[in-house]
């Protein structure tokens, strides 16, 4: 049963998101995603200005003269949204948690991707594997994939990215465009999945953060409280090196993730809780139209 205090925050993210999609990313959307080839469209006469390696010669020969085949790009495309759900997206310093603002940028690039005759899919991954929902169309669909990455209660607490990109590899049969939205708190080893997954398909890496994470405030002794483990530490936060040595792990983690990211060809858009998220994502198509005009 879906509660109507849930029904009330897909509604507000749909209104939210509306505006941003429809004015600002879907144009955009358009011209950096193109589609994943090209298919056959049509026979017509040859005329001047053509080019003579489009003649189809079978035709002409019937017809007793020139005619091209002419293509067109395949524009539909799929788009995977890989979310993460564990226990470190309950984090939230600011008049939102990570959560939400995991759901909202899933709205936003949902509702592009719809707009655009895509499909979009979901999963949904903690330590494992939580929930997949398979690509399809519709604004109906996209309200769903807002529901589970709201409503959707895991299993697990951790986080493990191999398990969702081995999985997304084994289900993915045609190449598409798949969004990794996480805090990428994650101790293990990812990397040979994620270079086969950046091999077949088209990876962007959305890093999602909050500024407690990487400034941490004077606040005297508190109990630090590690959301995935359960484990505990008594910190000084009034020591000026406790502080910056806090800051500094963080800053260090996340350079880290930026050399990885970049070294297999995965993009990085970085967003923290609380702040407007359509500047990094603005930057982000930028970029990419960018390196189109000069590829």
């Amino acid at each position: 049963m879906i509660s109507r205090d849930l029904i009330r925050k897909v509604r507000r993210i749909q209104i939210r998101t509306r505006h941003l999609v429809g004015e600002v990313f879907a144009g955009r959307y358009q011209s950096v995603f193109k589609g994943q080839g090209i298919e056959f469209h049509e026979v017509r006469d040859y005329q001047p200005g053509d080019d003579i390696r489009a003649i189809d010669w079978n035709v002409t020969a019937r017809m007793g003269r020139p005619f091209i085949r002419r293509y067109v790009e395949e524009r539909e495309m799929t788009v995977m949204l890989v979310a993460d759900v564990s226990a470190s997206n309950r984090l939230g310093s600011r008049a939102q948690i990570k959560k939400d603002l995991v759901a909202e940028m899933s709205a936003v690039l949902a509702f592009s991707a719809v707009r655009n005759n895509d499909r979009v899919g979901l999963l949904l991954f903690s330590d494992e594997v939580e929930c997949y929902l398979p690509p399809r169309k519709g604004t109906s669909h996209v309200l769903r994939v807002i529901r589970e990455a709201l409503h959707f209660e895991p299993r697990g607490h951790g986080t493990r990215l191999a398990p969702a990109l081995d999985y997304l590899n084994r289900v993915l049969h045609r190449r598409a465009v798949c969004f990794l939205i996480s805090d990428f708190l994650d101790a293990g080893e990812y990397a040979r999945p994620l270079a086969a997954t950046a091999r077949r398909h088209d990876v962007i890496s959305v890093l999602v953060g909050d500024r407690l994470e990487q400034v941490w405030p004077r606040a005297g002794l508190i109990w630090w409280e590690d959301l995935e483990t359960g484990r505990r530490r008594l910190l000084d936060t009034s020591d000026p090196a406790t502080r910056a040595g806090l800051s500094n792990l963080e800053m260090i983690r996340r350079e880290a993730l930026r050399s990885q990211f970049h070294r297999f060809g995965v993009d990085t858009i970085e967003v923290n809780t609380g702040e407007p998220y359509e500047r990094a994502l603005a930057r982000f198509f930028e970029e990419r139209e960018k390196r189109r005009r000069t590829a």
